[in-house]
């Protein structure tokens, strides 16, 4: 895996598709307590289609690579490393993808950022006050309790609990084992990481994101929303809500998927970045 250095710390990232082509290039931005495994399938996809993805592990609790011990962690701390990734790994035009706490940050960076982005894709994400969903935003307040977060983390280790409710069971159908267990382990085995996700977490501010949302209207490029239906977190009616702030935006239906579109039904998200990429894609 690449690592490229940053003012928070040293970022892994993984990369799939030629290393050179005339399609814009697409970043894709997880979500908390996952890492860039989560997008694998869809970028996979676009790959064969000769599209140039990049996929980056950010320090939202399953980053292996601890950041550096000053680092100030916060949306908008991370909204700017995603613009320093845009810049140190040369991506212009770039299409941005996210999902899930990752949604939140795309919100944020084109509210800080617009000039670095072309084209916008969000799967079931945050929104407005709505950061995070029920039951997560109670689960966020726990582990912010100190001596809470490690035996949490430690229990995950447990299939049964870590795919319950109270971890990746409301998020996907049938999660695959394996990756959740690498999710959980950073946090489990790293003191530091840890450190980090505590750090994190006090920074996620409801009414942040709020007024970050209902200035989405200035952002006038290509937006598309691709979301999975049988979310209960993130229901169809906050997809459809931000989706009317945005000015140019679609809204695409996806049954039976629920928060993780990516693993739940990875043609929906890769399907949605062809079509949004297509102008720029013939005028090249």
């Amino acid at each position: 895996m690449a690592t490229i250095e940053t003012t928070l710390g040293t970022i892994e990232y993984r990369t799939a598709g030629p290393d050179h082509s005339e399609k814009p290039p697409v970043l894709f931005i997880h979500g908390a307590l996952v890492d860039a495994e989560l997008w694998r399938k869809p970028a996979e996809l676009l790959a064969a289609q000769g599209y140039r993805c990049y996929l980056p592990t950010l320090p939202l609790g399953s980053h292996r690579i601890p950041m550096k011990p000053d680092a100030e962690l916060s949306p908008t701390t991370i909204a700017g490393l995603i613009r320093e990734l845009i810049v140190g790994l040369d991506l212009h035009d770039a299409t941005l993808v996210g999902n899930d706490t990752g949604g939140a940050l795309c919100q944020f960076t084109i509210d800080a950022h617009p000039e670095h982005v072309g084209r916008l894709v969000l799967t079931n994400c945050d929104a407005f006050d709505t950061f995070p969903p029920f039951p997560f935003d109670v689960i966020f307040k726990l582990l912010k309790l100190p001596g809470v977060l490690k035996p949490s983390m430690k229990l995950m280790k447990f299939q049964a609990l870590r795919h319950s409710p109270l971890g990746f069971g409301l998020l996907a159908n049938d999660p695959d084992p394996d990756p959740t267990a690498s999710w959980v382990a950073p946090a489990q085995e790293s003191a530091e990481i840890r450190r980090d996700i505590t750090r994190l977490f006090a920074n996620i501010k409801p009414a942040e994101l709020d007024a970050v949302t209902r200035r989405l209207g200035s952002f006038d490029k290509p937006v598309t929303l691709v979301w999975g239906m049988a979310d209960k977190s993130f229901k169809p009616e906050l997809g459809r809500r931000l989706a009317a702030q945005f000015p140019n935006a679609t809204f695409t239906e996806v049954p039976g998927a629920r928060t993780f579109v990516s693993l739940d039904n990875p043609d929906a998200v890769a399907d949605a970045v062809v079509q949004i990429s297509a102008p720029a894609s013939s005028s090249t």
